[in-house]
């Protein structure tokens, strides 16, 4: 009786009100899903439209520059008084100053945009420079001599080492000049030892025009426990002109030295594991981390902060927007200046 009494005039009724209320749900949960659907938010593909962009295909991610793209060459370069002039320095997309022994400082010179004729003079390498240098994929690196017991963290490190010992067709020696600040690198005849150097990639840098703030700036003076640079603002030549212990840099050419950006980035520098053949401590510079930094470019200095997360990652640059900072195009210096 009671299976029956669902199919007369009181249950048809029954069964049309919940069918319309079952319609009425599922068009409810239609609309939702499509609401829901048109607020999800977007994937990371359709949010990196928004971020800064990498430097584009056909220009150098070291100097935002248009020209050649050739694999990476960073050379070791002696800064003592008796190794000036420098010869081959104005060629380098870019050039780090490092703290060594003694307060003194030397420079990382890194080569892809052109292959001078001959870099130098070359000195050794340090164990910073293998952090430093893991940024750039595998790069060749050209220097002579190292610490026996730092040899092994150099033949292990992620890229190409060429000693004199290992490609001694790539280097000369200048008998006017005297020993140990001699040596020089031909740098087309070193990339012939490293068939496999990389190209170059992206290490943080971004270039453009210049951003709004600043401060109007002529020069701009950085010191080591035992070296001096300054930086002056060359308004003609549109760059910051280069100077080292109170003299202005120049090649063995004769040209100034200098760059249309550079970065003042204060980083550690703290004792590492290792002693010259004086038993001085060797410095180790962190660049790995974060910190605060000074960007010249344009006549103006900005304040800026930097990031690096891992070796193998680059260093960005940002203003106070919390955005990049641009670089004017060009080869950049960059001063690992201690904190």
């Amino acid at each position: 009786m009671a299976a029956r009494s669902t199919r007369g005039p009181l249950g048809l009724v029954t069964a049309a009100v919940a069918a319309l209320v079952m319609a009425l749900v599922l068009g409810l949960a239609g609309c939702t899903t499509t609401d829901q659907a048109s607020r999800t938010p977007a994937s990371p593909q359709d949010t990196a439209a928004t971020a800064p962009e990498a430097t584009p295909d056909g220009l150098s991610p070291f100097t935002g520059l248009p020209g050649r793209l050739g694999p990476v060459l960073a050379v070791k370069i002696d800064n003592v008084r008796p190794a000036r002039p420098h010869t081959g320095l104005e060629a380098a997309d870019l050039v780090y100053v490092e703290q060594v022994e003694g307060g003194l400082t030397r420079l990382l010179a890194v080569y892809a945009s052109q292959d001078p004729p001959r870099v130098g003079p070359v000195r050794s390498a340090r164990e910073s420079d293998v952090e430093l240098l893991r940024q750039f994929g595998r790069p060749a690196l050209a220097y002579s001599g190292v610490q026996s017991a730092l040899k092994p963290l150099i033949e292990d490190a992620p890229l190409f080492p060429l000693p004199p010992e290992e490609a001694p067709a790539a280097y000369v020696r200048d008998p006017s000049r005297p020993a140990p600040h001699n040596l020089y690198v031909v740098p087309e005849k070193a990339l012939a030892a490293a068939p496999g150097a990389d190209l170059p990639q992206d290490i943080g840098f971004r270039f453009g025009a210049a951003p709004e703030g600043g401060r109007p700036t002529e020069s701009y003076a950085v010191g080591f426990p035992a070296a001096r640079y300054g930086f002056a603002w060359s308004a003609a030549e549109k760059r910051w002109l280069v100077s080292m212990d109170g003299t202005a840099a120049r090649t063995t050419g004769g040209e100034r030295v200098g760059a249309p950006t550079v970065v003042v980035q204060h980083v550690t520098v703290r004792p590492s594991d290792y002693r010259d053949r004086g038993g001085n401590v060797t410095p180790y510079t962190e660049t790995v981390g974060s910190g605060s930094a000074v960007v010249l470019r344009d006549g103006k200095s900005y304040d800026a902060r930097w990031s690096r997360p891992s070796a193998t990652d680059g260093t960005t640059f940002t203003g106070d927007s919390g955005e990049p900072l641009p670089f004017a195009p060009g080869p950049v210096w960059i001063v690992l200046a201690p904190r």
